[in-house]
């Protein structure tokens, strides 16, 4: 029986605030990366089959969002408040192999497969989400460390990706010295929301989410994300180690909403690697879930090879394989994503 960690007391009972709408191989053909550009799905793309079984799953079709001229409804992706800013999530953990940079890119496919535009910021040093989108290191000419350093404008980094709406800002290991070259800056944990706050200007190229792929530790980059995300996805393993670290990082959270960025909050709780087996996976959740309520999402992402496999095809594996279990659970992931962020708004 494992003992779960004392969490602060405001890491549950606070919700969420009703705020602003949110958002392979190498860079798509005859795209300049400078100036990416989504590429139109047709019948003859061969990811068609994929997006739309995608967007037949989450009850919300991109076509829909096209025809928002001739409907009452207005699309998430077409309402214009994405010009006052993305939604921006960080996808939070200081315990490495939890699944951040698989969650990042799996999930920011399944919200461009319904029609939004998504922007992946990779700050972790190692670069595994522009890797597990086919951004060849060499393609890298301005990563997410010239955003921080000031040397480059956001949009000045940004990469298309072979999925269509999905975008990517990479990451280089120049991210590893960051903190000592920006340590005596007064603005340091600010420097990526003010980045960002330039990052839409009312086009149609505007981003609706945001997803901060944060480093496993709780430096000087993670706190950056903190600081300008709207709220925190945290994928947690489903094992003993991962959930003892569970504590700190509320806490951590809870720093950072009473110092640095007063909406901040826990989108939700994210269990990954569950393994039906295993007895350990069974328990942990159940603890995570006694003790989380609701913040924790009603989808778990099951241990699946296909899933392992994917990123060393520069594919999410909504893409390499979309039949599989893993596919089929970030899949549910993002919808519910979705039916969260339709609550806050009708709140």
């Amino acid at each position: 029986m494992t003992h779960p960690p004392e969490l602060p007391p405001d890491s549950v009972q606070n919700p969420a605030p009703a705020t602003e709408d949110i958002a392979a191989s190498e860079t798509a053909p005859g795209m300049d990366p400078k100036t990416p550009k989504p590429r139109a799905v047709t019948s003859a793309d061969p990811h068609a089959e994929i997006f739309e079984t995608l967007t037949a799953e989450s009850g919300k079709s991109a076509d829909d969002a096209d025809a928002a001229d001739d409907t009452n409804v207005v699309p998430l992706r077409t309402q214009p408040v994405a010009a006052r800013g993305p939604r921006v999530l960080a996808v939070a953990n200081q315990k490495g192999g939890v699944g951040k940079t698989t969650t990042a890119i799996n999930l920011g496919t399944a919200l461009a497969a319904i029609g939004e535009r998504v922007l992946i910021v990779d700050l972790d040093p190692q670069g595994n989400a522009s890797t597990g989108l086919g951004i060849d290191r060499r393609n890298r000419d301005r990563s997410t460390y010239d955003i921080l350093v000031g040397d480059a404008a956001i949009r000045e980094t940004v990469l298309a990706t072979a999925v269509p709406r999905l975008f990517i800002a990479p990451s280089t290991m120049d991210l590893s010295g960051l903190e000592l070259e920006i340590a005596a800056a007064r603005d340091r944990a600010f420097r990526l929301r003010d980045a960002m706050a330039a990052l839409n200007s009312g086009g149609p190229d505007d981003y609706t989410y945001v997803l901060v792929d944060c480093p496993p530790s709780l430096n000087l980059l993670t706190v950056n994300a903190m600081a300008a995300a709207d709220a925190i996805l945290v994928p947690l393993q489903c094992e003993f180690f991962a959930l003892e670290g569970l504590s700190q990082l509320l806490q951590t959270v809870e720093q950072v909403r009473s110092t640095l960025n007063p909406r901040l909050t826990i989108h939700g709780i994210v269990l990954t690697m569950y393994d039906s087996r295993n007895n350990l996976s069974t328990q942990v959740a159940a603890d995570v879930r006694e003790f989380m309520g609701a913040k924790v999402y009603d989808t778990v992402i099951p241990r699946n090879v296909r899933v392992s496999e994917a990123p060393s095809y520069g594919k999410p594996v909504l893409i390499y394989d979309i039949k599989c279990v893993g596919s089929e659970a970030y899949l549910r992931l993002a919808t519910e994503v979705i039916q969260r962020e339709r609550d806050l708004r009708a709140s």
